[in-house]
């Protein structure tokens, strides 16, 4: 029996996979049809890169139109903005993230500069981020973002321009927080709610973001993922734990996500999703993020979080050389040295 993943292979585990499980699923983010996602891709179990057209895509329904330069955030993306068939990663190249791991990188060098979570730096980043052209070559920015600008735009403080939050896309960029603060929860919490603050308000994500974090830090801090899953669940404090884990885990992933939980990005099924498959998946994590990606919906955003509890669950080696070796912009953190809980 081999020994337990260390606190540093665990923490560049959830890193790894949080940036892993964004880059595989990239390609067919957003494919209901199943079918159609196999016949484009076929089994994926490596980096691709993605191509038009994208069958399920609804960009031509999304718009997006700036009140004036403050907040302006397409840039050279605005022209593929109301076209059918636009894959929404189109130009991003296999190994890639999308902007919502970008931003998450960000937040890990302001993390790396400044020894520490500084909101204003953050801030200061994430405007830069947007509103330079060239920045990053994503074509899709999520509501949240859209409505930040517009907020912006009027001419709203940056601390006061989030709107309510009920996407899981909001939830990825508190892991390198998790990470970098894993020797103190209290800090860990405090930080990532105010983090969220700044593009996602209200009760629903910050319930959401708690729940991530009580699963994460203790299996950072060495804890088993399927008994910690299952001692929550035990405990039926969160509403996004209200489903029958123990007979779902019996059943094939078609059959639960799907007709029982949405594969959206709406947080009451798609946190949910992403538990049930973490518990599924506890000691299985390359299997548990091609299953993810080949489930489609909002796989980017859920198979980056069950990466990150995947990761943290069984440390870096548990991931694929070559989907770590291939990332073309690894999470920064994992060049830092990261503070092992006191046990």
């Amino acid at each position: 029996m081999s020994d337990p993943p260390s606190f540093a292979s665990r923490a560049r585990g959830a890193l790894y996979g949080l940036a892993i499980g964004d880059a595989l699923a990239m390609p067919v983010h957003w494919y209901y049809d199943r079918a159609a996602l196999r016949a484009d891709y076929g089994l994926i179990d490596r980096y691709l890169t993605p191509r038009n057209p994208h069958p399920g895509s609804i960009l031509w329904r999304s718009t997006y139109s700036p009140l004036n330069e403050r907040g302006e955030i397409l840039h050279d993306q605005a022209v593929y903005w109301g076209q059918r068939g636009i894959h929404y990663h189109q130009f991003l190249k296999a190994g890639e993230n999308t902007l919502t791991l970008q931003l998450a990188n960000c937040l890990q060098e302001s993390l790396i500069e400044k020894g520490g979570y500084e909101f204003e730096d953050y801030i200061r980043r994430y405007l830069d981020f947007f509103t330079t052209p060239g920045r990053h070559h994503d074509t899709y920015v999520e509501e949240s973002h859209r409505e930040f600008f517009l907020n912006y735009g009027r001419g709203r403080k940056p601390a006061r321009c989030a709107v309510e939050g009920k996407h899981i896309g909001g939830l990825p960029g508190i892991i390198p927080l998790a990470v970098h603060y894993a020797d103190d929860p209290a800090a860990a919490t405090r930080f990532s709610l105010q983090h969220l603050s700044l593009t996602h308000r209200g009760p629903a994500i910050a319930g959401a973001a708690g729940l991530i974090l009580d699963l994460l830090l203790p299996v950072l801090a060495g804890a088993n993922l399927l008994e910690i899953i299952r001692d929550r669940h035990a405990r039926q404090k969160s509403p996004y734990l209200g489903f029958p884990l123990g007979k779902w885990l019996t059943e094939p992933d078609e059959k639960i996500i799907g007709p029982h939980l949405s594969p959206a990005c709406y947080l009451a099924d798609s946190l949910p999703a992403t538990i049930y498959l973490a518990a599924k998946y506890h000691n299985a994590p390359r299997e548990g993020l091609i299953a993810n990606t080949m489930l489609g919906g909002d796989n980017v955003h859920r198979g980056s979080l069950l990466g990150a509890l995947l990761g943290a669950a069984n440390g870096e080696e548990a991931w694929p050389l070559e989907w770590r070796e291939e990332l073309l912009c690894p999470p920064p953190l994992l060049g830092m040295d990261l503070v092992c809980p006191a046990s």
